[in-house]
């Protein structure tokens, strides 16, 4: 089964990926394409069914590349509908304490590790290769606690130290708002909370990611610098952006020379 098919390792050396918001087919196989290691489908600030999302993992792997989807919530459903579409992961946001990073796990483990209830779908070869995908999924699933609030940030050496947490991943928007500094990337309550992030960083094998929102290669090499192993880099949706506010510089510029 594809999905079960060796792929590029999450957790190993720097990986760049990026972030999929606008659930379309085409240019999530351009995405998937292109340069990124990996993908992660946006379930929490989006609207992406879960049907789309399936689609959108269906492609992903075809193509070769891991895709994860970070869910809208901490919903046990959700994270077994998702995974049984063949998804290599889930990312959890707002992870605050070591007991939600716990029972987050829980649900993307099957039993004795877990509590994940059995189903079978294309992740299971649609239901013809349960045995194989239960082997795959207890040594290669990934699950990313996201910290982006300031008690995730005070728990964050327990939250790394819970059995089956591959990683911790940082969103920088929602941390610097519940500082009350939203979007303030510069302002001292954000930096030192950066730097805690850092510090516990130095302390632990498991792997360290950030969300690079913006499209700036320069942005992505300082979180690199800094450690972070598992990048985000921007999404299809503010590549597209970007690209085109530029382009539309560019065009008033040519429209405008004699």
């Amino acid at each position: 089964m594809a999905v079960n098919r060796p792929m590029p390792s999450l957790l190993e050396g720097v990986t760049i990926g990026s972030w999929l918001q606008l659930a379309d087919p085409a240019i999530a196989e351009m995405m998937a394409r292109g340069p990124f290691d990996w993908l992660t489908i946006d379930l929490e600030h989006t609207s992406t069914s879960i049907g789309e999302a399936g689609r959108i993992i269906r492609i992903v792997d075809l193509a070769g590349k891991p895709c994860l989807v970070r869910l809208s919530g901490h919903d046990v459903a959700q994270t077994k509908r998702v995974l049984d579409a063949g998804a290599a992961g889930i990312i959890v946001p707002n992870v605050n304490t070591p007991e939600q990073a716990a029972a987050m796990v829980a649900a993307a483990s099957y039993p004795p590790q877990g509590t994940r209830g059995v189903g079978l779908g294309r992740a299971q070869a649609y239901g013809i290769d349960f045995p194989g995908y239960r082997e795959h999924a207890d040594r290669n699933l990934v699950v990313i606690a996201q910290i982006e609030h300031v008690e995730g940030v005070e728990n964050l050496e327990a939250i790394l130290a819970v059995e089956g947490v591959d990683g911790i991943f940082v969103g920088p928007y929602d941390l610097s708002a519940s500082l009350g500094h939203p979007g303030e990337f510069d302002h001292p309550d954000y930096l030192e909370a950066m730097s805690t992030v850092g510090a516990q960083i130095g302390k632990t094998q498991k792997v360290a990611g950030i969300h690079v929102v913006e499209p700036d290669l320069d942005a992505l090499r300082r979180a690199i610098g800094e450690g972070y192993r598992f990048v985000a880099f921007a999404s299809e949706m503010l590549i597209m952006a970007h690209y085109l506010a530029d382009l539309s510089e560019g065009l008033q510029e040519v429209r405008h020379t004699p």
